[in-house]
């Protein structure tokens, strides 16, 4: 078995293993504390209608179809 042909690999696992137990040991973060209030503003009711696009169209004949391509 070739080493050189299998760094990648080797690489790859020992990335995956270092992550893994940095995960593991890891403390859990401390909570976040803001020091401003929240609020919320409720946005205006839209009144108008909602927009409806209709795409028509006819369909290509055989013949159409063979011209563009």
């Amino acid at each position: 078995m070739n080493i050189a042909k299998n760094m990648e690999s080797i690489f790859v696992a020992a990335v995956v293993a270092a992550v893994s137990v940095a995960n593991a040991i890891a403390a859990p973060a401390a909570p976040l504390e803001v020091a401003s209030r929240t609020i919320v503003e409720e946005s205006p009711v839209m009144e108008s209608p909602l927009i409806t696009i209709v795409v028509v169209g006819k369909r290509l004949t055989a013949e159409e179809k063979a011209k563009r391509a």
